[in-house]
């Protein structure tokens, strides 16, 4: 397809995946990789740095409250562990950062919609519009065991949940319109009280009057990120989500994903165009293809197979294959109540490839089970660009397998030649996440409704009006 004069010209969106110490699971093994523990704020920051001076979207943190159960001590000892808490690391990267978008995960299952609200529009004035929100329900049953219940939501009532959750902290960062606040010293009044609104929710999981007691952010609503593959979870993505973070499966089976996400996005009334996907991607970089497959094999061998066990029983939903010899194929695997899309993607990537139990598990606890891209720059960049152009893709969140020196290849070999190949930019387009991602700023939804309108109610009793005695 040829490029219209005068039209912009679309470009691969990049995200920095900053996952601990790397995306694959024997990453902080490597001699290279960051080995000062993950509560030093200083090397977030350092990688924040450097995505920025190559001109990346966003910087993007996957979270949990919890961990995810792990059999066996040992393996569990292997885990690179202990996470600072993402809006509060975002909110500092923030004052060392100036056009990088900063996007955190923080789950609909055990939060509180207008905590979500209030963090993600405090986090979107710090930074002057370039937050970002990646809601997840969350899988794992030691996050519940942290909040008060005895056991993981099912499925179903967690998404139902998440829906709810969702609506209402859209509804919230509306509850002031742009212009709302006067500042007036001489008249004395400091907002005009006809530009603020409640929202009055009153649903089956949720009663959250408002409004919320920050202005209307930058960018309107921070950025929405989603990640659910699951029937549930792509509706609810392409209603609400301007992003969908996705892994990378073989490039069919990516088209067809993209395909059915814009129009699902289409079927709700939306611009397919505004909703951006994705995909996770992770490379290992060489010189030549040999020298890149060799550093791949030496990563693999990073990675303790207790602990690629123990990671693929829990993404399978804790099922038991201690019982089944390593070079079995899988079993069938039961339903669980945990991630929906993960569990299939494993079990459909075991029986297109005809892994055995063993094979599979080295390739989850290696990739998180998304495909990997092994090759020199220019192999990498023809993937990036093949999945690009052929209906597979709008952006990469780039999954380093160690950091932070992996990221750092990729930006030194793999981005000049996306820039040569005029596919991605050379400067940022505009001031916030939205503006750069070529995303719309939401309208207030009681400016485009005035109906919708719910008079707060912290200034009741009602101020008396003409004609009304006073006491």
């Amino acid at each position: 397809m040829t490029h219209a004069p005068g039209t912009p010209r679309r470009q691969i969106k990049l995200f920095a995946h900053l996952l601990n110490t790397g995306n694959q699971m024997g990453g902080w093994r490597h001699p290279e990789a960051h080995d000062g523990g993950l509560h030093d704020i200083h090397y977030f920051l350092r990688m924040a740095q450097e995505a920025e001076a190559a001109k990346f979207d966003a910087v993007f943190f996957a979270d949990g409250p919890g961990f995810r159960r792990v059999v066996g001590r040992n393996a569990f000892a292997a885990m690179d562990v202990g996470k600072l808490e993402p809006v509060t690391m975002l909110a500092a990267l923030a004052m060392g950062t100036s056009r990088i978008g900063l996007i955190a995960t923080c789950s609909t299952s055990f939060n509180e919609p207008y905590n979500i609200a209030r963090k993600f529009a405090s986090l979107d004035h710090i930074s002057r519009g370039r937050a970002g929100w990646n809601a997840v329900t969350s899988t794992g049953e030691n996050e519940a065991h942290n909040f008060n219940f005895d056991t993981l939501e099912g499925h179903a009532t967690r998404y139902a949940r998440a829906t709810e959750f969702i609506d209402v902290v859209r509804g919230l960062w509306d509850s002031w319109e742009d212009d709302a606040f006067l500042l007036d010293k001489v008249g004395g009044r400091y907002f005009n009280p006809d530009k603020l609104h409640a929202l009055g929710h009153r649903g089956t999981f949720y009663r959250v009057e408002g409004p919320l007691n920050i202005g209307r952010s930058p960018q309107g609503h921070p950025l929405l990120v989603q990640a659910g593959g699951s029937a549930e979870g792509r509706d609810l993505g392409a209603r609400t989500a301007d992003a969908i973070f996705t892994p990378n499966p073989p490039i069919d089976a990516a088209r067809a994903f993209y395909a059915d996400m814009k129009a699902r996005a289409a079927a709700h009334g939306r611009d397919p165009a505004h909703l951006l996907i994705m995909p996770s991607i992770q490379t290992v970089i060489g010189a030549t293809e040999s020298e890149a497959r060799e550093r791949a094999a030496y990563l693999d061998s990073l990675i303790p197979p207790d602990l690629a066990l123990s990671w693929l029983q829990m993404s399978l939903g804790g099922v038991d294959l201690s019982g089944y010899p390593p070079d079995a194929p899988l079993p069938p695997i039961p339903p669980t109540k945990g991630g929906h899309s993960l569990r299939q993607g494993i079990i459909d990537r075991a029986a297109r490839y005809n892994l055995s139990i063993a094979e599979i598990a080295r390739h989850v606890a290696a990739t998180r089970l998304g495909e990997r891209f092994v090759g020199t720059p220019t192999q990498v960049a023809d993937q990036l660009e093949l999945l690009f152009k052929t209906g597979a893709a709008d952006g990469f969140v780039i999954s380093a397998p160690w950091l932070p020196g992996a990221l750092t290849e990729f930006i030194e070999t793999v981005v000049p030649m996306l820039r040569e190949r005029g596919l991605f930019r050379t400067e940022y387009e505009g001031a916030t996440l939205r503006d750069n991602l070529g995303l719309p700023r939401p309208s207030n939804r009681f400016v485009e409704n005035p109906d919708l309108h719910v008079e707060p109610e912290v200034w009741l009793p009602a101020e008396p009006t003409a004609g009304e005695a006073t006491v």
